[in-house]
């Protein structure tokens, strides 16, 4: 079986003395990104031998509360979206999506 494409995803991260991330840098050709900057990134990797997830969570020291309280509420419903497309699983989706409402309300994201 012969490999038709091959595509990259980069992160350049730029530490401080005490390797703590200063800049973080992004570049995924194949969906038009080129060394874009940005100051947080979660990213988790499913290891199917170990039957386990292996993560990384990074965020540059100036990256601002309010927008990481913004990038985590996202985030979450970015995985109950995914979580519908993958499983199908609409009822467990629907309860993902409430709890993203919960959390927003909570952190006061949204207006009442």
């Amino acid at each position: 079986m012969a490999i038709v494409h091959t595509s990259k995803i980069e992160f350049d991260i730029e530490l401080d003395e005490n390797r703590i991330p200063e800049n973080i840098n992004w570049s995924a050709v194949d969906g038009g990104v080129n060394n874009e900057a940005s100051k947080a990134i979660m990213l988790s990797v499913w290891d199917h031998h170990k039957k386990d997830t292996l993560r990384m969570d990074l965020w540059t020291k100036d990256m601002p509360v309010d927008e990481m309280k913004q990038f985590f509420h996202q985030t979450l419903v970015s995985m109950a979206n995914t979580f519908e497309r993958a499983t199908n699983d609409e009822k467990m989706s629907a309860t993902m999506r409430d709890f993203c409402d919960y959390f927003a309300e909570k952190l006061e994201l949204i207006k009442k």
